[in-house]
């Protein structure tokens, strides 16, 4: 176990952002874990989020809900963001967490062609993407129209809406790892003839009017997270941005169109995120080139307390060992960051963040696969 050695207080001090009001600076990291039958979130979904508030979470980031398109996901399983027993299943949810004194965000949902072709939840319904391809490039599902885009962006709209009647403190987009909105943004799986494909500003434009038609309906108010990454889950070193300035043509449009807080998913938070770069451009990470460009609050994340990246987890290979958090603290005393998302951690340990403020960061749960597949 390597020790902690510098001081953590920095990241106990409280945060704001328009609706979010947090304690601290630790969020939970979005985990699907597929134990809300017919979507629906049950008693132990909340006993499992109150818990991590309970131990110090500052911001509790829902794993994956679907958004109410029936192309959404393949499994039933999944939690749902859309009828009235999913949402009063997440009501209970937020109430739990905010006993506990912590804010709760949902992350809203859409695989697109990563949905497969052989989904347990609507079966009959066709998988959808940009160009109707698969992230190897192959032809897989169908390509959106202009009008299934405006029913998306009306579906994105509606589990918005529902999050903030159901009493959440703002949203998280996912707009990472290969999934739809991702799959506009690669060149790769958005070969699109229209305003919607081509150039990066085009394939920009359609999550940017996600968030535009959502930043209308839910107010000025309410703070809007949007996770985005480089990788795809097919290709770990994929990129949408091979350089800063790309970065910006990227980003600046969501921005432009209500984003609040920007959460860019990495693997390991201390790589660089354009190592070719020389002297200190090219020793910053993601989240810190985020900042760098957008002026927004950043959320790092990736392989948090662990000496084990993830790409292991759902192999029967992916125990790991806690290990300190010095770089993550050298980070966020640069400026790289603002919060920082605990995955794996948190599911081995829902007391980490109250053991590492008090000084216990030598009885830090080791996480095992096993911690995966339980909702303790």
């Amino acid at each position: 176990m390597t020790a902690t050695s510098l001081p953590v207080d920095a990241l106990f001090d409280p945060f704001e952002v328009k609706s979010l009001h947090l304690r601290n600076r630790f969020a939970m990291a979005p985990m699907t874990r597929m134990f809300s039958p017919d979507g629906i979130p049950t008693a132990d979904v909340a006993e499992y989020y109150r818990r991590r508030a309970a131990g110090g979470v500052g911001l509790i980031i829902t794993e994956g809900t679907y958004i109410p398109d029936p192309a959404a996901g393949p499994d039933t399983a999944v939690p749902r963001h859309y009828g009235e027993q999913s949402l009063a299943g997440w009501k209970a949810v937020v109430d739990a967490v905010h006993g506990e004194g912590g804010q709760i965000i949902p992350q809203l949902w859409h695989l697109g062609i990563g949905r497969g072709d052989k989904p347990e939840l609507n079966p009959e319904v066709e998988s959808v993407s940009p160009s109707g391809l698969g992230l190897d490039g192959t032809p897989a599902g169908r390509a959106l129209t202009a009008a299934d885009l405006e029913t998306l962006r009306d579906a994105w709209v509606t589990a918005a809406v529902n999050a903030k009647a159901t009493g959440f403190d703002g949203i998280e987009l996912h707009g990472a790892h290969g999934y739809l909105l991702d799959q506009f943004l690669w060149e790769q799986t958005n070969l699109r003839p229209d305003q919607y494909g081509g150039s990066l500003a085009a394939r920009v434009r359609f999550p940017a009017e996600v968030v535009a038609a959502i930043r209308d309906a839910v107010g000025p108010d309410l703070a809007i997270v949007y996770r985005y990454s480089q990788w795809k889950s097919n290709d770990y070193h994929a990129r949408i941005a091979a350089t800063p300035d790309e970065l910006a043509r990227v980003l600046t449009p969501l921005v432009d169109a209500g984003v609040d807080v920007l959460h860019p998913s990495t693997r390991r938070h201390w790589e660089p995120a354009f190592p070719e770069l020389t002297g200190a451009d090219g020793e910053l990470g993601l989240a810190g080139w985020t900042k760098k460009i957008t002026g927004l609050p950043t959320i790092t994340v990736g392989s948090v307390g662990l000496d084990k990246v993830f790409t292991t987890t759902f192999s029967g290979k992916g125990d790991s060992n806690v290990t300190g958090i010095d770089r993550l603290l050298e980070q966020h005393a640069n400026g790289e960051f603002d919060l920082v998302a605990v995955g794996r951690a948190l599911l081995a340990d829902p007391e980490w963040v109250r053991k590492l403020h008090e000084g216990r960061g030598d009885e830090h749960i080791p996480y095992r696969q096993e911690h995966q597949t339980t909702l303790a």
